[in-house]
């Protein structure tokens, strides 16, 4: 299994555009030596399979055009066979709209929630329908699919709260955010990949020690991140997002697996994103990298 980091910031990317926090700010004006970063999204393939999106951001352009793959003589080349959808938020559906353009139906994986919420709500799938054509396939968290007869993706519940632009209504239609574990029936590799974890509880506790790699929540460095700056009075969990430290922190859980675990969804306040920081030098202390765009694993 190939695995490329196609975005590994959280909403808005790194340096953010509006945002004059010391991290952004750091990175704006070339100290803290920070790597700007891309909209959350990864591409998976077999080896010698096609690509197959993990999530869609609003950077997918750009990143489609370093994503290497095959080239044809065709007029038109697709060098994506699929996209599974790990939530309904904007920041990882929002690419969906630049693919319209396929000369060949977007075959889609999600859960039925998240299907409604881009149906009802945020009709992306029923736009893309009437250029290209959608063909949605259910993934519902304990359900598995086959990816080309070789990787098999399992979802599972990752907890979190629907999407604002629901405004109270996802919570009747049961829309949170989904994980995946992904098996290479090849190679035997797995890899789990949560960009939005609400919380590491002893089942996923499990899941992410079955695992040979894990990329996950880096999203905030504490609860209070955005409230102590000013930015938001929702906390780190009331957002969906497990912190990095504090009491329920999951570096200590990450620090602790036998395989590999990297961080992504990293927010751009977050300050493990400038590579001389403290708290950088503490993830790295703790054996847990930070995800960076371009970054290729293979199981």
């Amino acid at each position: 299994m190939v695995v490329r980091i196609l975005g590994s910031a959280a909403g808005g990317g790194f340096p953010q555009w509006n945002c004059n926090c010391r991290v952004c700010t750091a990175a704006r004006n070339g100290h803290g030596q920070a790597l700007p970063r891309t909209q959350s999204s990864i591409a998976v393939r077999a080896e010698a399979g096609p690509w197959y999106l993990v999530n869609a951001s609003p950077d997918l352009r750009q990143q489609l055009a370093e994503l290497p793959h095959e080239r044809t003589d065709g007029l038109r080349v697709t060098p994506v066979a699929g996209i599974v959808l790990t939530d309904a938020e904007i920041d990882h559906t929002a690419g969906l709209l630049l693919m319209r353009e396929s000369s060949v139906p977007l075959r889609v994986y999600s859960s039925e929630a998240v299907r409604r919420a881009l149906t009802d709500h945020y009709p992306v799938l029923t736009m893309l329908d009437r250029y290209c054509g959608v063909e949605w396939s259910r993934l519902d968290p304990g359900e598995r699919i086959l990816l080309d007869d070789v990787l098999e993706v399992e979802a599972f519940s990752a907890g979190g709260d629907p999407p604002l632009y629901m405004d109270g209504a996802g919570a009747e239609t049961g829309v949170t955010a989904s994980g995946l574990t992904i098996h290479d029936g090849e190679t035997g590799g797995v890899l789990t990949y949560a960009p939005a974890l609400e919380a590491i509880d002893d089942e996923i506790t499990e899941r992410l020690r079955a695992s040979d790699y894990v990329a996950i929540d880096g999203t905030f460095w504490s609860a209070d991140e955005l409230v102590s700056l000013g930015l938001a009075e929702r906390d780190a969990y009331a957002m969906g997002h497990v912190p990095l430290t504090g009491p329920a922190g999951s570096l200590a859980t990450l620090q602790e697996l036998p395989g590999k675990a990297i961080l992504l969804h990293v927010n751009n306040t977050n300050p493990i994103l400038l590579d001389d920081s403290e708290e950088r030098a503490l993830v790295a202390a703790s054996g847990v990298e930070v995800a960076y765009d371009g970054m290729e694993i293979r199981l």
